[in-house]
């Protein structure tokens, strides 16, 4: 019988698209006291394409889900203390007022905030903060290449590598296939622990061994040769590089401005309610 019912459910909802939208209502599928479950309460739930067996079962799931939720705030409502229940009313009150002015104030930014921060502003910000952006880590500028150990063209790609230009781009796309891995943009800042992962042979106790501003490094194992050149290295607790901040100074410029914006916003509509009478302190 109840697949019988589910089953019925089901080819309402695959007939009756059309018919819902003149918003005729049909008869409940389910009860909990005074409270009903109708098809086009569900007309969305089953994705296109579902078989029978699974469309039943998440039309089920659903409607027991539904039913359970009915049944225990019923419960909770007949036995929790009233003072419980202001309490938590309260909350959902407040909860309610937060995502709505959240909502509006962030709509509002969003038409109005200027997220555009000049190189001067990012670089003026920080001259002047300084001290607050020390790094935590080891920050690198480098090169590498991870290739094979009997490559035979090991000899010519070490000498363009070392003595590298930039104009030799054609020399890097020919050869590049037969690189394990490699990195050849050295003016961008490299994390240490990204060091770590891709220099395996590079370790935190023997660190001091192979880095250091303008190094150049030549490893060799079993199966793999490493080509490395260290351009330049900001240790642990220094002032962090202008351009390796470029991004976070952006984010930190747009951030302020919007705590600002927010606090106009709330300011000119409280200075607005005040004006238009619609809003009044007692005395």
């Amino acid at each position: 019988m109840r697949n019988f019912l589910l089953t019925s459910v089901l080819i309402l909802l695959a007939t009756s698209c059309n018919y819902f939208t003149k918003e005729i209502k049909t008869e409940a599928i389910a009860r909990v006291g005074d409270e009903y479950l109708f098809v086009e309460d569900i007309i969305n739930l089953v994705p296109a394409g579902s078989s029978k067996a699974d469309s039943i079962q998440i039309v089920e799931s659903f409607i027991n889900r539904w039913a359970s939720q009915k049944l225990m705030i019923a419960k909770a409502e007949l036995n929790l203390r009233d003072s419980d229940k202001m309490e938590f009313d309260n909350l959902v009150e407040q909860y309610k007022v937060d995502l709505y002015t959240k909502a509006y104030i962030e709509e509002l930014v969003k038409q109005t905030i200027d997220t555009s921060v000049s190189v001067e502003e990012l670089k003026e910000y920080y001259t002047s903060n300084k001290d607050n952006f020390r790094t935590s880590e080891a920050l690198l500028k480098l090169r590498y290449i991870h290739l094979q150990n009997d490559n035979p063209k090991y000899e010519i790609i070490k000498q363009k590598f070392f003595d590298y230009n930039k104009k030799d781009r054609q020399f890097w796309e020919t050869y590049k296939l037969q690189f394990k891995d490699f990195a050849l943009n050295d003016s961008v800042w490299v994390e240490m622990n990204q060091v770590y992962k891709k220099l395996p042979f590079v370790t935190p106790e023997n660190r001091d061994t192979y880095i250091a501003a303008g190094k150049s490094i030549q490893y060799r194992d079993s199966l793999d040769m490493y080509l490395v050149k260290i351009v330049n290295v900001t240790n642990k607790n220094q002032v962090s590089p202008f351009e390796y901040l470029q991004p976070t100074l952006k984010q930190v410029i747009v951030n302020k401005r919007k705590v600002e914006l927010i606090k106009k916003i709330e300011k000119e509509i409280t200075d607005d309610a005040i004006k238009d009478k619609e809003y009044e302190v007692y005395k």
